[in-house]
């Protein structure tokens, strides 16, 4: 097995994310299961190649919002970890889909922060940030049904009232559905 090594920084603030992600991942989907993860190579699906699952990441460029033929593809299931908030809308990519199986994670709307907004890159932004409802809705509404869901807090070593919540309040959401 392959290990990925995460720096420091990485580690405190996405170990437990990704961790709780590979528990849920290796609970619904088998490793002779072909897989397209949405979006490019990144540091989870490496590790999911290194545990032996068979993953295709999507092209690095592809605007999934315009441009989703490849979910129309041959493919067992369908992985999606923190995408779709990235996308403006991700209704007709969920409907394309043509694999029976997804797994897909969303950051969750916290009641007392903001949605995350980067100024320094036109991508990196949150355009939406879920409540499991509205989650749970955009999925039935696109016609997968929803098999398995967990939720989880974003602990956190800093001081302050948010980092206090964030040890309370949930703020990540997996989801594992399948076509209806």
């Amino acid at each position: 097995m392959t290990e990925i090594v995460f720096n420091e920084e990485y580690k405190k603030r996405h170990l437990e994310r990704i961790n709780r992600t590979l528990k849920f991942v290796d609970n619904v989907i088998l490793s002779t299961d072909k897989v397209l993860d949405l979006g490019p190579v990144n540091s989870l699906s490496k590790l999911l190649i290194s545990q032996g699952f068979n993953i295709t990441n999507t092209p690095k460029g592809i605007d999934l919002d315009l441009s989703f033929d490849i979910v129309k593809e041959d493919f067992d299931v369908v992985t999606a970890f923190e995408i779709f908030e990235h996308m403006v809308s991700p209704f007709p990519l969920l409907r394309a889909i043509s694999a029976k199986k997804l797994v897909a994670s969303v950051p969750l709307k916290l009641w007392f922060t903001n949605a995350y907004w980067n100024n320094n890159d036109p991508f990196d932004k949150h355009y939406h940030e879920f409540e499991p409802k509205q989650f749970d809705l955009l999925l039935n509404k696109a016609g997968w049904r929803i098999i398995k869901s967990e939720k989880w807090v974003s602990k956190t070593s800093q001081i302050g009232v948010r980092p206090l919540l964030r040890r309370f309040v949930p703020r990540y959401y997996i989801v594992y559905c399948e076509r209806e």
